[in-house]
């Protein structure tokens, strides 16, 4: 399937309907392919999403969340 720009941006749930069912889509840009959107290809794990908080499991200076938070709003200069 082909599609320009503008069919793109009005018809995007049509289209990503197309891509599930295993169609591949060619962009145009003025009459030039640009981009091709694939199915996702089952076997390539997804990457897990981590939660905010999870970026800073394991952390040493996190382990007491109070003080960790009292030194970052602490002032930088003592007046």
């Amino acid at each position: 399937m082909v599609v320009n720009v503008r069919m793109l941006r009005s018809s995007t749930r049509e289209i990503l309907s197309s891509v599930d069912r295993g169609d591949t889509v060619y962009i145009e840009n003025r009459g030039r392919r640009c981009a091709k959107i694939v199915p996702l290809d089952d076997k390539v794990p997804q990457p897990k999403v981590r939660s905010i908080a999870g970026l800073w499991e394991g952390n040493k200076m996190t382990k007491d969340v109070h003080a960790f938070i009292s030194r970052l709003r602490a002032p930088r200069h003592a007046r």
